[in-house]
């Protein structure tokens, strides 16, 4: 799992105008609970018409339901910006 698969895997359900996916892994190495694995950890800006008129909450849970698979397997942290 690294950046460019969340990318791929947002881009082709959203459509984003925006989506920029920064992997943030170095930042919490040996933090308790990471995995250290140096693709754990990642934030993710988007701006996309499907999530337009969603709440927040509901935007972040259409995400996670894309990266389903992901989060319970290798992302151990995500950051969502929404614009």
């Amino acid at each position: 799992m690294n950046e460019s698969t969340i990318y791929k895997k947002l881009y082709d359900f959203f459509k984003p105008e925006i989506l920029k996916v920064v992997n943030d892994s170095e930042k919490h190495r040996g933090h308790s609970g990471s995995p250290n694995s140096g693709n754990s950890h990642f934030s993710i800006t988007i701006k996309s018409k499907k999530l337009n008129g969603l709440t927040k909450v509901n935007g972040q849970r259409a995400i996670h339901k894309v990266l389903k698979e992901d989060l319970a397997e290798y992302i151990h942290a995500l950051s969502i910006k929404i614009i």
